[in-house]
């Protein structure tokens, strides 16, 4: 987006020529990708003017004066939003609804105007699910939505849908004991179905605008406001939504990374275009363009070409529009969902005064590796079933009948037998990435070397470990709704009635919480922190177990007794995602505490 320079009569990008007819107070102008636009707000005459024809409204008798081959329909109104939001697949809607939920009003663009029914991901992973709840959405009801957990349990290897199985695993983690590690098992629901679902709790919402049939055309941004250009697909109309960010869900062809140039990861033989003059940096210098290329390999594999500054511009990215993966092992959308969830609490944090604006440049920071490694085990997942493939003898056949006649061969090859076993076992962590779902760290930079095993982490970035507790404060219990396990047939009502709640639970989606052992040992240290925080419009709250809450299961108290020895003085400092501030010492002061959290929120 053009940057721009401000005074007195508006708005314009630099370079831009500005118009005589903008000459007045509050008059607008704006540079985007198809020509000149102003606005002039003391008597309503709207001159735009491209390549390809102009048009004048006279606000106060309507004349027109089309010219030139085309012209582009515009309206006057300048709509203001605190985010706008493009994109109305499963990220921008939940991204929407959770700002809504943090007291943000926010207006989401569609292109399309009715919702896609192709198919496209089923399933929510256990993080996405556990955000769902969080905020309050209803997983008992999204779980209806679904397909029954019986009908989901196993991934068969067959020949056709009435043929003979090859091989069979399980379909991730469905097993009753996942529970030890998370309260909401994976669920399988079609995408669109779960769109629906999100677009109608957000149907009577005030705080969410969506508007169907709208499409991004360009944007330009001044100090901490984007002005961005859009367009009624039905009727060619445009006019520009001034907001204060702008967050694109506008999928893998975005055309809001397009106009921004955001960082770019792609695979393309350069050789050709940088004939001699090889080298591993390219710095670019062109206005347009201006930024540097890394040529890991100039002929087509890693290259990177940076030219986006998240100060200079109020523009975020999330789900398809960040990355776009390959479709083995589910990991799209539901990376896209944790990305809107990581990034919701901080613009809630910078609009609204207690969270500065470096906040935001640590959603990049913290969301790209992950969205990184989720895209190398797609890959990977990808290669392991194309392998299989080749096993089968299958892979390169074009005729149809020798294909088949030649897997029929295969499989009854008792010298094969032992390949086949091997490649059916070699697809398991395909469907099993517990470890990627839950167990992801911000900050750190490392690839899992097994996506199936998680392990619970008490350090900085890590989600928080979940464990079964039974809240002892009837105002908590009348705000939440216990967890709904029934689905899980085989579960006796003794240990259903054992895990109703998650320690997950105690983390509000506004607020910063310490969690500890003793109310005693915190307490005065709690009000400090409490006092300090609240002068700058942080909210902080404070959980002590045994007192506060109990732990329903010796196995949940044996680990957060090890993990973080809530007896012996120590505790967590949680931020309101629900992932690890600090780890806190019974030696900790409230200085450093304060330190921790205002620098996490960039005050």
């Amino acid at each position: 987006m053009p940057s721009l320079t401000v005074d007195t009569n508006g708005w314009i990008p630099d370079g831009a020529v500005q118009p005589p007819q903008a000459a007045h107070t509050n008059d607008i102008v704006a540079n985007g990708v198809n020509g000149t636009r102003t606005l002039n707000g003391s008597n309503g005459t709207h001159v735009l003017n491209s390549s390809d024809g102009a048009r004048v409204v006279d606000g106060k008798n309507a004349a027109n004066t089309l010219t030139g081959k085309n012209y582009q329909k515009s309206r006057v109104e300048l709509d203001d939003v605190p985010v706008l939001i493009v994109g109305g697949g499963p990220t921008g809607l939940l991204l929407a609804y959770l700002l809504s939920k943090l007291n943000v009003k926010s207006l989401l663009i569609e292109k399309y105007p009715q919702r896609l029914s192709a198919p496209k991901a089923h399933a929510l992973n256990p993080r996405t699910l556990e955000i769902c709840r969080q905020f309050g959405l209803d997983t008992k009801k999204i779980r209806r939505l679904g397909t029954p957990r019986g009908d989901a349990y196993w991934v068969n290897f067959v020949t056709s849908l009435s043929g003979e199985q090859i091989g069979v695993l399980p379909y991730e983690r469905m097993d009753a004991a996942v529970l030890d590690d998370t309260p909401e098992m994976i669920h399988n629901i079609p995408q669109p179905d779960f769109e629906q679902f999100v677009a109608d709790e957000l149907a009577l919402d005030p705080n969410v605008e969506i508007r169907k049939g709208v499409a991004f055309v360009s944007g330009a941004q001044n100090k901490n406001e984007v002005f961005t250009k859009v367009e009624e697909r039905a009727t060619g109309i445009q006019y520009v939504i001034r907001s204060q960010h702008v967050i694109a869900c506008d999928g893998g062809r975005s055309a809001v990374r397009n106009e921004t140039m955001m960082t770019i990861h792609f695979s393309a033989d350069l050789r050709p275009v940088v004939g001699e003059r090889v080298g591993m940096l390219h710095w670019i210098l062109d206005p347009a363009t201006s930024g540097f290329l890394i040529g890991y390999d100039l002929a087509g594999n890693q290259v990177i070409i940076s030219n986006f500054d998240p100060v200079k511009h109020p523009v975020e990215s999330a789900g398809d529009a960040a990355h776009s993966f390959p479709p083995t092992g589910g990991l799209g959308l539901n990376t896209g969902i944790a990305d809107v969830h990581n990034i919701a609490y901080k613009i809630a944090a910078v609009h609204q005064g207690w969270g500065g604006e470096s906040l935001l440049e640590n959603y990049e920071t913290e969301r790209r590796h992950l969205a990184h490694v989720n895209s190398i085990q797609s890959v990977k997942n990808g290669k392991k079933i194309f392998s299989f493939l080749k096993a089968l003898g299958t892979a390169g056949i074009d005729d149809l009948d020798e294909a088949r006649q030649k897997l029929t061969e295969t499989i009854h090859d008792p010298s094969k037998k032992e390949l086949i076993e091997n490649h059916v076992e070699a697809q398991r962590e395909h469907f099993d990435n517990l470890e990627l779902h839950i167990g992801y760290v911000y900050g750190d930079e490392s690839v899992p070397p097994d996506a199936s095993a998680y392990t619970p982490k008490f350090i900085p970035g890590a989600r928080l470990p979940h464990a079964w507790i039974r809240i002892n404060n009837s105002n908590f219990l009348a705000q939440h709704e216990p967890v709904d396990i029934s689905y899980v047939k085989e579960l006796s009502p003794e240990f259903v009635a054992a895990r109703r709640y998650s320690v997950l639970d105690l983390c509000a989606v506004d607020s910063f919480t310490m969690l500890v052992g003793s109310q005693r040992a915190w307490l005065d240290k709690f009000k400090a922190l409490r006092r300090a925080l609240s002068q700058r419009g942080v909210k902080l709250n404070m959980f002590a177990a045994d007192e506060d809450f109990d732990f329903t299961t010796e196995l949940h108290r044996e680990l957060f007794a090890s993990g973080v020895e809530l007896q012996n003085g120590g505790g967590l400092l949680l931020r309101p995602d629900q992932h690890i501030l600090t780890r806190l010492s019974s030696g900790t002061t409230v200085g450093q505490m304060e330190s921790d959290l205002l620098g996490h929120l960039g005050l």
